[in-house]
């Protein structure tokens, strides 16, 4: 299901702008969640057929003006790779040029949601054709570019600066959220406590990283952990404790990982993630070193749950790429809120070192089992229940059938994407020589911070180029109308045209009926423009939180599929065979004394010493089997109930929140647009 060969892409168009793949099976179920987009498939992404192109290695080389990136910046501040219409149509709004060639262009250089950052700047070159009175055509584009000589808009950037959005994460209802980097935009975003799905900003915590002066040995919280030498933590045992705190999911622990660019050679190039936590500043991982995390925290903690890591792949896609650093993302924030791994050394260390390989060159890395470092007492083997395997069974039957229903629900999500963004690549485009024109090094997709939806009607301000509305990451319902958003942007644009073009009437600048329902009309047109902004809000909410949210969920059961796999793989002992060699060795131990040959004193202290041994050996497999039955009694208990029902009822009542509050809001909207043309003329 996981390894299906990636589909070539349809259209023949490069992935690094997304046009491809939008048609899908009727079935809704009929392929994986990840069909076309698999980070668990070793196959390598087929190259799509190249679309022919004299112009396309001089336009590779073309050098922009810096008004382009500047731009590109003010609309799209988390780096994502793509942007909306809307914003798009925003920038250009700002030129000065009538609405009609506004519309023109946009028009002309998408035909879908999304605007890549090609598309973006061949607009903006579009847009300084037309300023010049210069013909406006993507050859010209094309032409210019070859010649290294594009042309410079003018453009009031100010107007739409993202310095204009709130400084606070903005939410609806009593949820904050959002998943954008922590420090590298202009604005400070905080989030809700009580969103444990959330894994974006908040206030960063004091560092509490620890140096590297010589060499240390961390171990399963030893040296470098949160408290010391006890093995607990200097915390009461988590393992047969009253649970988790009331109210735990209020104040589960944040992260934020981002894409910090590529390093290496040109033959050993590698992505650089930046993580941020609550516990110091942003640090840069590179993928094998987060893998290394993963190997150690598995030895260690064996019969813990442990979310996957995302593999690698060679030869990925800048969609693979966003995947995995989602998965990498949850795989972060799984760990930094479990009672028990939370406090490991090693995970400290990863996460608030400068350099992990250079830490790493002067620790010795501990990868003794838990059970190694860690006592249960009697009072706590005491609250193990007696049928802990029949409920450990029962939950072990139903496994396979959460995961697949989990599943299924991505699938349906993502093969409702599809749909909606097929609709919109279906339509005829009228720029097919765009493509082979420009060719710019795209940028990682990372993740926005969706804003909020405001009952007042109002002036809404918008947080410009929110995540990118890909048939790659599903949504949860219809309700993810990206097409719609695209349209009514575009809407928007005619409309303000319409009013140009009908501007003046025969009847000259007397005439009350035309002037009416040219106000009505430019009323229309603002309202049409909010309500871009509220599709576009919803649409970037539900992609950042309730698709993570559901996918923390599959994640979950699949973790514990896992660790039952591990618990078979592992638990095995070798106590019935000590035992039984004890019995022979105590048997032979008496014969030689009774026969008491030569030298038998010798041989009979040889045997103690062996029956010593493994008495030994039994009693530390026996401590280790009851560990294990707490282990595995606390992460059912304690880890796996409390996240299976408490976050997913937490994920589904800000759902409905959200959706009422949407709703309200497109409603309050639209009463609004009532009031504003019961004044329109009728004659």
């Amino acid at each position: 299901m996981f390894n299906a060969p990636r589909p070539t892409q349809a259209y023949g168009i490069s992935s690094t702008v997304s046009f491809g793949g939008s048609f899908v099976d009727e079935n809704p179920l009929a392929a994986s969640t990840y069909d076309g987009l698999d980070p668990w498939s070793t196959a390598p992404t087929p190259s799509p057929p190249p679309v022919p192109s004299i112009f396309t290695n001089a336009i590779a080389e073309a050098t922009v003006p810096a008004i382009y990136q500047q731009s590109w910046n003010t609309v799209d501040p988390t780096n994502s790779g793509e942007t909306s219409v809307n914003s798009l149509s925003r920038v250009l709004s700002t030129s000065s040029l009538p609405a009609a060639t506004v519309d023109k262009i946009v028009n002309l250089v998408s035909t879908r949601p999304r605007v890549s950052k090609l598309e973006f700047f061949v607009a903006l070159a579009l847009v300084a054709l037309a300023q010049t009175g210069k013909d406006v055509s993507v050859e010209q584009v094309a032409l210019l570019a070859q010649q290294n000589t594009l042309p410079e808009p003018a453009l009031d950037i100010g107007l739409v600066s993202y310095s204009t959005v709130p400084s606070s994460t903005l939410g609806y209802g009593h949820t904050n959220n959002g998943s954008a980097a922590l420090q590298n935009t202009s604005a400070s975003v905080i989030p809700s406590a009580e969103d444990p799905w959330v894994t974006g900003r908040f206030v960063g915590g004091s560092g509490n990283g620890s140096g590297s002066g010589g060499i240390s040995s961390i171990g399963v919280g030893g040296a470098g952990a949160h408290h010391g030498g006890d093995p607990n933590g200097g915390v009461p045992s988590s393992v047969a404790g009253t649970g988790l705190l009331s109210g735990w999911w209020k104040r589960q622990e944040r992260v934020s990982i981002q894409f910090a660019g590529q390093q290496g050679f040109v033959l050993n190039r590698y992505t650089v993630y930046g993580i941020t936590t609550e516990r110091g500043g942003t640090v840069q991982r590179r993928y094998s070193e987060f893998a290394f995390l993963w190997d150690c925290l598995v030895r260690r903690y064996p019969f813990r749950l442990l979310l996957q890591l995302p593999p690698k792949r060679i030869g990925p896609d800048e969609s693979f790429l966003e995947q995995r650093r989602k998965g990498l993302e949850r795989f972060i924030l799984f760990v930094i809120n479990h009672p028990v791994i939370k406090e490991d050394a090693l995970l400290g260390s990863f996460l608030t070192e400068p350099s992990f390989e250079q830490w790493r060159k002067h620790s010795a890395i501990s990868l003794e089992e838990e059970s190694t470092s860690k006592r249960i007492d009697r009072v706590e083997e005491m609250t193990i229940p007696s049928d802990l395997e029949d409920k450990l069974g029962l939950v072990r039957n139903k496994i396979a059938p959460l995961i697949e229903a989990w599943q299924k629900i991505c699938i349906l999500g993502e093969r409702l994407i599809r749909k909606r963004e097929a609709a919109a690549v279906r339509s005829t485009s009228t720029r097919p020589s765009l493509m082979p024109h420009l060719r710019l090094p795209s940028a990682l997709r990372m993740s926005s911070s969706p804003s909020h939806y405001s009952n007042d009607v109002g002036p809404i301000r918008m947080p410009l180029g929110l995540p990118p509305m890909s048939f790659r990451d599903p949504a949860l319902s219809l309700l993810l109308p990206s097409t719609a958003q695209a349209d009514l942007s575009r809407l928007t644009n005619t409309l303000k045209s319409l009013s140009e073009v009908n501007g003046q009437c025969w009847k000259g600048d007397d005439c009350d009926l035309s002037q009416g329902v040219k106000q009505g009309i430019n009323n229309l047109s603002v309202h049409t423009q909010r309500h871009t902004d509220l599709l576009e809000l919803r649409s970037g909410v539900l992609m950042q939180d309730t698709l993570e949210g559901l996918k923390s969920q599959r994640d979950l059961y699949i973790a514990m599929r896992d660790l039952f796999a591990r618990h078979d793989r592992l638990s095995v002992d070798q106590v019935e065979r000590l035992k039984k060699r004890v019995d022979t060795n105590a048997l032979k131990l008496e014969t030689v004394k009774a026969v008491a040959k030569d030298g038998w004193e010798e041989e009979a202290d040889k045997i103690a010493g062996s029956i010593e041994k493994d008495k030994a050996t039994i009693t530390a497999q026996l401590n280790r089997r009851v560990f294990i039955r707490a282990c595995m009694w606390h992460e059912l208990r304690v880890v796996l109930h409390n996240r299976e029902n408490t976050l997913l009822t937490q994920l589904v009542q800000s759902f409905a929140r959200e959706e009422r509050d949407y709703a309200d809001a497109v409603a309050a909207n639209w009463a609004a647009l009532v009031q504003a043309v019961e004044s329109m003329p009728f004659e």
